[in-house]
């Protein structure tokens, strides 16, 4: 069940913040009723964000292949990859 709070208990910055990194969920904060923010922990956030580039390069190949792009075999994608990783390419 999503945690959700009105605006006005962001005054308590303390307590959120602590519910927040136990909770390791979105917190939505509304405003007359409505959604209007949603504060997370920074962890949170940079899981979104690690699985959000994963999506988008996930979306990037296959529209790529879509367009007559190429593909190419796991293990020379990994060989490239390893080379850019340690500087060899």
């Amino acid at each position: 069940m999503p945690m959700i709070m009105p605006i006005r208990d962001l005054r308590n910055t303390s307590t959120i913040s602590e519910l927040a990194h136990k909770k390791q969920e979105p917190i939505f904060i509304t405003k007359n009723g409505y959604s209007d923010l949603v504060v997370m922990s920074a962890e949170l956030y940079e899981r979104f964000a690690r699985i959000n580039r994963i999506d988008q390069a996930i979306f990037e190949a296959e529209k790529e292949v879509e367009e007559g792009g190429e593909p190419i075999a796991l293990d020379a994608a990994i060989e490239s990859l390893d080379g850019k990783y340690y500087g060899t390419l």
